[in-house]
């Protein structure tokens, strides 16, 4: 059984992404990692270069500026690194996303149990998504709680987008994987970096959607959804988290959007009823 890991990045050091550490930390359990660098106005190139490991594979892409389509150049990026890739499984890991150390035996294990099981396309991962600082995550159905990120590379399968795939079925329509779940969790990081840098990355790629930047104030959000973490974080990204200590505040006095108050009522439908509202890119099999 061979594994592929595979991402897309572009001006990864500007914009404050912990690439160098996501890129660590699936290492040791692919027996490639192909990265599809974008034209950059950082040394994000040169970074990844001086990793200097022989499983990486880098390809340099130019994104296309004039695609504004509900943010379809992403899907493009990922698809040119995962056409690249050769091994029986595809993982996909985004700059900001990291495996935790403890977690590789029961990655490896399901790669292995699932390789020759035509039922299972994808393995799907739970998600922490750090908020404000280390200390903090968000538990909303607003916020994706799983999402595949191994997918077989001996199925049709293309991405609409950075998030999900879509798998081509006999007469080639687009379904959700069939997927099992892993019981791992991906730990995202892209909430942690300095508002600066966030509203800079706003800037820059809002456009991709059709979208103009607003400005971004991490204080502005739902301060229901903020759930303190109890768990260790990986080793290797350790000292790239800021060091605050405690829960991260919101602002009391924000006023919710229409969005956030309907995520509201379904998260107090979840907890009356036991049931599970985020949005699912994929069939679950059990």
């Amino acid at each position: 059984m061979t594994i592929s890991g595979f991402t897309f990045i572009k001006n990864g050091e500007i914009l404050g992404y912990p690439f160098v550490e996501s890129i660590k930390s699936l290492l040791p359990i692919v027996d490639e990692f192909v990265i599809n660098v974008g034209e950059s106005e950082d040394n994000t190139l040169e970074i990844i270069k001086n990793i200097n490991n022989p499983k990486i594979r880098i390809i340099t892409s130019k994104w296309n500026d004039k695609m504004k389509d509900r943010g379809y150049v992403y899907g493009q990026q990922k698809m040119i690194a995962q056409f690249n890739c050769t091994g029986d499984w595809a993982f996909y890991l985004e700059g900001d996303e990291i495996i935790h150390e403890n977690d590789y035996e029961k990655i490896l294990n399901a790669c292995k149990k699932y390789k020759d099981n035509k039922n299972i396309e994808a393995i799907i991962f739970d998600y922490y998504h750090f908020y404000g600082n280390a200390n903090s995550y968000l538990w909303s159905p607003g916020w994706y709680r799983k999402a595949p990120r191994i997918i077989k590379n001996s199925i049709r399968s293309y991405a609409p987008d950075g998030l999900f795939w879509l798998v081509l079925d006999k007469n080639k329509i687009g379904r959700y994987p069939k997927a099992i779940n892993s019981n791992v969790h991906i730990y995202h990081y892209g909430w942690v970096r300095s508002e600066e840098q966030m509203n800079l990355k706003s800037k820059k790629v809002q456009k991709y959607w059709d979208k103009s930047h607003k400005d971004i104030d991490y204080k502005d959000i739902d301060e229901q959804i903020i759930t303190k973490f109890m768990g260790s974080h990986p080793k290797i990204i350790q000292k790239w988290l800021p060091k605050e200590k405690g829960i991260f505040r919101a602002n009391p006095k924000y006023k919710l959007t229409k969005k956030e108050t309907k995520h509201r009522l379904m998260l107090k439908l979840e907890k009356l009823f036991g049931l599970e509202l985020s949005k699912k890119h994929y069939k679950l099999l059990t």
